[in-house]
């Protein structure tokens, strides 16, 4: 028996694809090549390693950037912690109730809230926000209360979209023999999807996390940008992001340029750490 002889030869598309991947390897091994070597400096100029100290004061010659990642780790899992059991609770009711205009119009806003700009959430919680947490706590009101709080909802949307991709199926999957034998969605969802979605959640919460630590708008605009560790929600604190965005803009050599480089680096860390353990989670 013959086969069709191919009419249509594809070899050019096998070399744009190689071509684009490589394009993007190449990109993303000078981009951690150039980080590594402009972040080198920072760690000998002040001698001793003295960038990992908890003092940020350029004018005495102290350059220690772990107050802005203890602010990064705090920020962001205070926006997980808010976001995630919110968006558990969204993923539910969209799961579950009945498909009123309600529930349409809530997944539609919520689709929505995913291409809101992040300065547009900034900018809301400059507004509204902060007067009310500045009558509360007293102060400027920029605070890790207003940071967390807008983080959270930016994030929220985004971990609401994985949850409802990842449980959705499986309920979907039980939906027929559980219905038939009297239990409701609801049941299904808590009983029998739940405790085998734990990757699903996971996920979810590594996406949230990865956006809230690498986000620099939020906490720029809405945090105050105390070079401190805060020690309660009224206080203020500056991320790794925000950092880089303040010390760009103000300078332009030194030790204090230097330390943006070994910002970016830990942030980079961070954000591989988390695509990893995404993509073991997806294999296992």
């Amino acid at each position: 028996m013959e086969y069709p002889k191919k009419t249509h030869d594809f070899s050019w598309a096998q070399t744009y694809v190689y071509l684009a991947a490589g394009f993007v390897l190449a990109s993303v091994i000078l981009l951690v090549v150039m980080i590594v070597v402009f972040a080198g400096p920072a760690l000998f100029e002040q001698g001793n390693l003295g960038i990992f100290t908890w003092h940020w004061n350029p004018y005495q010659g102290l350059f220690g950037i772990l107050p802005m990642v203890m602010g990064s780790i705090i920020l962001s899992f205070s926006a997980l912690f808010l976001a995630l059991p919110l968006a558990i609770s969204l993923c539910s009711l969209m799961l579950t109730a009945p498909k009123h205009l309600a529930v349409k119009v809530l997944q539609a806003a919520i689709r929505f809230m995913t291409a809101i700009p992040t300065v547009v959430y900034a900018f809301v919680g400059v507004l509204l926000l902060t007067p009310l947490v500045r009558l509360t706590f007293a102060g400027s009101g920029l605070s890790l209360l207003t940071a967390t709080l807008v983080l959270a909802l930016l994030i929220m949307p985004t971990m609401v979209l994985v949850l409802n991709s990842g449980l959705g199926a499986k309920l979907d999957e039980l939906c027929p023999h559980g219905l038939a034998i009297g239990l409701d969605k609801f049941e299904l969802l808590w009983f029998f999807v739940f405790p085998r979605s734990k990757k699903t959640f996971l996920a979810a919460g590594l996406l949230g996390f990865g956006r809230a630590v690498g986000d620099t708008l939020i906490p720029l605009m809405l945090a105050g940008n105390a070079p401190q560790v805060p020690q309660g929600l009224g206080q203020s604190l500056r991320t790794l992001s925000a950092h880089m965005a303040l010390v760009t803009a103000n300078e332009v050599g030194g030790a204090a340029y230097s330390s943006l480089f070994m910002a970016g680096f830990l942030l980079l860390g961070i954000s591989a750490l988390v695509s990893i353990i995404s993509r073991a989670l997806v294999k296992n």
